[in-house]
């Protein structure tokens, strides 16, 4: 396996179980995430010393704080979404010198402690692992066009940032 084999444009497949995952968004009945993490690990190159991750889950209590959420529902303008998350992954492959980097977002409706969103890294070094994650997670907070809707107990929504 080459530098970045893993973060190329995504492929639709029916499931993510036991195959080679692309980062990009995926419909939530789609993932999973533990089959995910198995492949990413299993195709390690040589030169990796380190592999982190990171795994975004549904919150109970509203971005604010203040209120109690009955779910998470996420969307996407895909084409964008896929676009973006590949953009990020060559560039902070490149930038901390990562050998393989992959972001997985879910589409669809969450509850409290549902996985939403995997970023794997593998690195020669851990001190590179850590500044690639960070730096991959603040990254696909920020840019892919992806839309979160909380919907609340008491039956209202709002979305959010």
């Amino acid at each position: 396996m080459t530098k970045g084999d893993i973060c190329e444009m995504p492929g639709k497949e029916t499931s993510t179980r036991g195959k080679n995952v692309k980062s990009g968004v995926f419909p939530k009945e789609e993932l999973d995430f533990p089959s995910i993490f198995k492949k990413f690990v299993e195709n390690l190159g040589t030169n990796t010393g380190s592999v982190l991750s990171f795994l975004g889950v549904a919150r109970l209590e509203s971005a604010d704080g203040n209120r109690k959420i009955n779910s998470l529902v996420i969307e996407s303008y895909e084409r964008h979404a896929n676009a973006v998350l590949d953009s990020i992954c060559k560039q902070v492959l490149k930038k901390h010198s990562l050998t393989d980097i992959l972001i997985v977002h879910g589409l669809g409706s969450f509850t409290a402690g549902e996985p939403v969103v995997m970023v794997l890294v593998a690195s020669p070094r851990r001190k590179q692992g850590f500044e690639g994650l960070r730096d991959a997670v603040e990254r696909y907070k920020k840019e892919p066009a992806l839309f979160k809707k909380e919907v609340y107990k008491d039956g209202s929504s709002s979305w959010i940032s």
